[in-house]
C-alpha cells in the first residue's frame, strides 16, 4: 500500500481490537521478557555462578538472536503481513519460554534466551506494521506510541510484579507462566486480527524484497537518522533492561525492595514518555511541524539526564530512574518518518527492521560491554560492582549518543522528503 492511495482508514475501535489489543499484547510480552532478568538477576549470578560478564551474555542472547532476526521479519512482514508473522513468532517464544524455565545447564538457558529473542522479534515491529496499514500517516506517531505505551505495562510487570512471582516461586515457574501467556497471546493474533489484502497489488518477488533491503542501507538519508535513533535506543534499552537494577543497588545504594521499585519507576517513565511524546508530535504535525524536530528536542532532555547519572548523582534516584526512562525511547518516533519516506506501509516492515536490527545491535554491545567494563574494576561482592566501573560504562553510552546527536544535527533530512527509490 502507498500513502498517496489515501485508502479509508477503520476507525478507532477497529483499531483497538485488531491492532493495539492483540499486538500490544505481543509487544508487552515482548518486553516483558527482555526486562525480566534485571530482576531475576541476583537468582541466576547465584544458581549458576556468574560473572558480570556472563551476566550480560546470558541476559544479551536475547538481543543478539533478536537482532539477527529483524532483516527476515522485515521482508516476511512486508510479504505475508503481521497477522501471521506474529502469531508464529509469538508462539515460538512460548516454547523458547518453557525451555528456559525447565533448562539444567548455562548453554541450554542461553539457546533459550535466543530462542525467546526470535520469538520475540516482532513485538514492536508487527505493531508497527499493522498500524502502517490501519492507520492515516499523519496519526501514526501517536498509535505507534499507543502500541510502546503497552510495552511500558511490560516493563512495569518486569519490576514488582516480577519480583513477588521469583521471590515466592522462583525464577523457572516465572518463565513457565510466561510460556502460557505467550501461547494465549499467539491464539489471540490468529483469530482477532483479519488479513488486510494488499493494495499495491501482488507481492513482489523475494528478489526484489530482499534487493529493497539494499536500497535502504544505501540511502544517505538512513544514515542521517539510524545512528541517532540505534545510539540512544539502543543504550537505553540495553541498560533499562540488565544494569539500571544492579546501578540501583551499588550506586544509588538501594536494597532490593528499592531496587524493584526504582525498576518499577523507570518503567513508570517509560510508559508515561511514550504517550505524552507521541501526542506532542500528533499535536505538533497538525501545525505543520515535522516529528524531525520534536524528536531530537527529547533526545537531547535525554542525554541531560544521562550526564547527571555519568556524574554519580544519586540524590532522589526513584525521580532519576523515572526521567531515564521517560525519555529514553524517544528517537523511536523517527521510525513512521523513515517509513513514509521510503514509500509508506509497503515499505515499513523493512525500513523499520533495518533501525531495528541497528538498535538492538547496539543494546546487545550495551549489554555485553557494560559488564566487561565493570570487570576492569574489582567486585566489591558477588553480584556488586565498583561505583567508578558504572561511570566509565556511561560515559561511553553518553559519548556514542552525542556524537550520533550531532551528526544528525549537522545535517538533518528535509522535512517533506522522499526517497527517489520507493521499496
Amino acid at each position: 500500500m502507498r500513502d498517496d492511495v489515501s485508502p479509508a482508514y477503520p476507525g478507532v475501535g477497529t483499531f483497538l481490537l485488531t491492532v493495539l489489543v492483540p499486538f500490544g499484547f505481543g509487544y508487552f510480552l515482548s518486553y516483558l521478557y527482555r526486562a525480566v532478568n534485571a530482576v531475576a538477576a541476583p537468582d541466576l549470578v547465584r544458581d549458576l555462578g556468574l560473572d558480570a560478564a556472563g551476566l550480560g551474555f546470558l541476559t544479551a542472547a536475547y538481543l543478539v538472536a533478536f537482532a539477527a532476526f529483524q532483516l527476515p521479519l522485515g521482508i516476511l512482514l512486508d510479504r505475508y503481513g503481521p497477522r501471521r508473522v506474529q502469531s508464529a513468532l509469538i508462539g515460538l517464544t512460548g516454547v523458547s519460554a518453557l525451555t528456559f524455565g525447565l533448562a539444567g545447564n548455562f548453554t541450554m538457558l542461553a539457546i533459550a534466551r535466543a530462542g525467546i529473542g526470535i520469538g520475540s522479534a516482532g513485538g514492536l515491529m508487527s505493531g508497527f506494521k499493522a498500524v502502517s496499514l490501519w492507520v492515516s500517516e499523519p496519526r501514526r506517531p501517536l498509535a505507534n506510541a499507543l502500541i510502546m505505551a503497552v510495552g511500558g505495562l511490560g516493563l512495569i510487570t518486569a519490576t514488582v510484579p516480577a519480583e513477588f512471582a521469583v521471590s515466592h516461586w522462583g525464577w523457572r515457574a516465572l518463565f513457565a507462566g510466561l510460556a502460557g501467556l505467550s501461547l494465549l497471546s499467539a491464539l489471540l493474533i490468529f483469530l482477532l486480527v483479519p488479513e488486510q489484502p494488499r493494495r499495491d497489488g501482488p507481492a513482489p518477488s523475494w528478489r526484489r524484497q530482499v534487493r529493497g533491503l539494499g536500497i535502504v542501507f544505501a540511502d544517505p538519508v538512513f544514515w542521517r537518522i539510524a545512528p541517532l535513533v540505534a545510539a540512544t535506543c539502543g543504550c537505553h534499552i540495553g541498560i533499562q533492561t540488565l544494569w539500571a537494577g544492579p546501578w540501583l543497588a551499588d550506586v544509588a545504594g538501594l536494597d532490593r525492595a528499592g531496587v524493584a521499585q526504582g525498576l518499577a519507576a523507570m518503567a513508570l517513565g517509560f510508559l508515561v514518555g511514550t504517550l505524552i511524546s507521541g501526542a506532542v508530535a500528533d499535536r505538533l504535525a497538525t501545525r505543520g511541524i515535522s516529528v524531525l524536530w520534536v524528536s531530537p528536542v527529547f533526545v537531547l532532555v535525554f542525554l541531560v539526564i544521562e550526564a547527571l547519572l555519568m556524574a554519580g548523582v544519586t540524590r532522589s534516584p526513584l525521580v532519576l530512574a523515572f526521567a531515564f526512562g521517560m525519555f529514553g525511547q524517544s528517537a523511536i518516533l523517527l521510525y513512521p518518518w523513515l517509513a513514509s519516506y521510503f514509500g509508506g506501509a509497503h515499505a515499513a516492515g523493512r525500513s523499520n527492521a533495518a533501525l531495528n536490527l541497528l538498535s538492538f545491535g547496539v543494546a546487545f554491545a550495551t549489554q555485553y560491554g557494560f559488564g566487561g567494563v565493570l570487570d576492569l574494576w574489582p567486585s566489591i561482592k558477588a553480584g556488586s560492582y565498583d561505583p567508578q566501573g558504572y561511570r566509565a560504562a556511561l560515559a561511553i553510552c553518553f559519548t556514542a549518543q552525542a556524537l550520533a546527536f550531532l551528526w544528525f544535527l549537522a545535517r538533518p533530512p528535509a522535512s517533506h522528503a522522499r526517497s527517489e527509490n520507493q521499496l
